[in-house]
C-alpha cells in the first residue's frame, strides 16, 4: 500500500482509539469507528476492496464479541487489531490471516495503551491544579495535551505497521508451510466460536435461556431465514416473554409461583 493509504489509515485508528474525544467521545470513536467491522468498511475503502475489508473484520469483530472494557481496563487492544491487522491482512491473506494477526496486536495495542495512560496521568494532575485555581482554560489546555501523545502513538505505529509491515506479513504468510495456513484456518474457526460464548456468558441471566439461542439456531439452519428476519421474530418473542412476565395477572403468579426467575 502507498503511504497515504497507510497514514489515512493510522488517522482514523486514532479517531477509533480510546479516550480520544474527536467524535463524540468514545460513542463514535472507540465503540463505532474503533469496532473491528466498521474499520473493516474503512480500510476497504481506503485500499479499494470493501469486500475483503468488512470479511476481514467481520472475522476480527466475532473474536471480540464478548469483551467489554471496564474502568478503562483493556484485556485486548481491538483498535490495533482492526487497524493494523486487518490491512495487513488483507495484503497477505483474507480473513483468516486477520484472525491470526489480531491476537499479538491486541496484546501489543494494550500495552501501548497502558503507557500512553500512565504517561498522560501527568495531565491530569495539571488540570487538578487548574482546577483549584479556578484556570477554566488551563483545564481546557490540560485536557486536549494528554491526546498529544495518543496522536502520535496511534498514528506512527499503524502508519508505520501497514507501510513496512504489508511486504513483511505478505512473505511470511507465502513462506509458511501448508500445514501451519491449514492450522491458522481451523483456529480461525474457532476463536469466533469464543468470542460468542463470552458474549452469551454475559447475556444469559439463567441456564434455561440457551435453549432460546439453540431454538434460533435451528430455525435459521431448518428454514434458511436471514439474521434480519431472525432478530425481528426474537425481538416479538421477547416482548411476549416481558408481557406474560410483567402484566399484572403475570405479577401476581410469578409472586405466588415464579420465584425461579430472581434465583
Amino acid at each position: 500500500m502507498s503511504l497515504i493509504q497507510a497514514l489515512l489509515i493510522g488517522i482514523f485508528a486514532y479517531l477509533g482509539r480510546n479516550q480520544v474525544p474527536w467524535l463524540f467521545g468514545t460513542t463514535g470513536g472507540f465503540y463505532c469507528v474503533g469496532r473491528p467491522l466498521v474499520a473493516g468498511a474503512i480500510v476497504g475503502l481506503i485500499l479499494g476492496d470493501v469486500t475483503t475489508g468488512v470479511l476481514c473484520g467481520v472475522a476480527v469483530q466475532a473474536m471480540y464479541l464478548g469483551q467489554i472494557v471496564a474502568g478503562g481496563a483493556m484485556p485486548s487492544d481491538v483498535n490495533y487489531a482492526a487497524f493494523i491487522g486487518i490491512p495487513l491482512a488483507m495484503v497477505a491473506g483474507g480473513a483468516e490471516a486477520a484472525i491470526a494477526l489480531a491476537i499479538p496486536l491486541g496484546a501489543l495495542g494494550t500495552a501501548m495503551h497502558n503507557f500512553t495512560m500512565t504517561v498522560n496521568s501527568y495531565w491530569v494532575h495539571q488540570g487538578d491544579k487548574c482546577a483549584e485555581q479556578g484556570n477554566v482554560s488551563g483545564i481546557a489546555r490540560n485536557n486536549l495535551c494528554g491526546t498529544i501523545l495518543h496522536l502520535a502513538e496511534r498514528v506512527t505505529v499503524v502508519t508505520i505497521a501497514c507501510y513496512f509491515g504489508a511486504p513483511a506479513a505478505e512473505a511470511i504468510l507465502n513462506a509458511l508451510p501448508p500445514i501451519v495456513l491449514q492450522f491458522l484456518q481451523v483456529a480461525g474457526k474457532m476463536l469466533p466460536a469464543l468470542g460468542f460464548a463470552l458474549l452469551l456468558k454475559q447475556i444469559v441471566a439463567e441456564k434455561w435461556m440457551i435453549v432460546l439461542f439453540l431454538m434460533g439456531w435451528i430455525i435459521t439452519q431448518a428454514t434458511g431465514m436471514t439474521t434480519t428476519a431472525l432478530t425481528i421474530m426474537a425481538v416479538g418473542v421477547a416482548l411476549l416473554f416481558v408481557m406474560a412476565k410483567y402484566n399484572g395477572a403475570g405479577a401476581g403468579a410469578s409472586t405466588d409461583e415464579g420465584g425461579d426467575y430472581d434465583e
